[in-house]
């Protein structure tokens, strides 16, 4: 085995997390009595971005986006509601839906008894745990490190470091970090000291964060190959 121990990103990495935000906010936005919420989607997604991106910079933490996001979204188009009550909501539809990408199962299962994994996720608790139990995901991993739960984020070493522990302090030169951010995952496991997988299937140029990737992958199953689980 190349690794023996791989920590896996959860959204957009094995959860097709663009699938479960949208269906979210579509259901979100529709009990605010918005009849096409998708057309305020965009502006949503701007913000909801700019708040992560914070929060890996270790000005915010998830908890804050939690409603901060709607807060801001309802300035910015207008719309009279409750953002406590749309978060609530969005949280929970989160959860509700989303599937695994085709063919992470699969990989999962081979990986599952030769290798040690982990999930190390940026997210809020609420919406992660509902996931991992309604896909029947934790089962494959030794631990789950939940950023909201813990008080770190990505990219920073130290979510990492409760990862390490739960695992008993794995030889950091048998671990891999595989995730599709290069900003949170990738300059994470960098900052970890361990060897990194870019999950890339968009093909996506890395640019200057070239240099963090060890491993680059287009579909999941070619992570075994990488472990040497093929």
């Amino acid at each position: 085995m190349r690794y023996s121990t791989v920590l896996f990103d959860l959204d957009h990495t094995l959860l097709d997390s663009d699938a479960s935000e949208a269906l979210a906010f579509a259901a979100t936005l529709r009990l605010a009595g918005v009849d096409d919420p998708m057309a305020y989607f965009p502006v949503y997604d701007s913000i909801n971005r700019g708040l992560w991106a914070a929060v890996e910079r270790h000005e915010l933490t998830p908890g804050h986006v939690r409603v901060a996001r709607f807060e801001q979204f309802i300035t910015a188009v207008g719309l009279e509601a409750d953002p406590v009550v749309l978060a609530d909501a969005f949280a929970g539809g989160l959860g509700a839906h989303g599937e695994l990408y085709p063919g992470t199962r699969d990989v999962l299962d081979a990986m599952a008894g030769r290798t040690r994994m982990g999930l190390v996720t940026n997210g809020l608790s609420e919406v992660q745990c509902q996931r991992i139990e309604r896909l029947d995901l934790g089962r494959y991993f030794d631990t789950v490190v939940i950023s909201a739960e813990v008080g770190v984020s990505k990219p920073s070493a130290a979510i990492f470091d409760i990862a390490f522990e739960c695992l008993g302090q794995p030889a950091r030169s048998e671990v891999l970090m595989v995730g599709d951010s290069l900003s949170s995952d990738i300059r994470g496991g960098r900052n970890a000291g361990v060897a990194t997988c870019w999950f890339n299937p968009h093909g996506k140029v890395a640019g200057v964060a070239a240099t963090d990737v060890d491993h680059e992958i287009a579909h999941l199953a070619d992570l075994l190959a990488v472990v040497g689980c093929d």
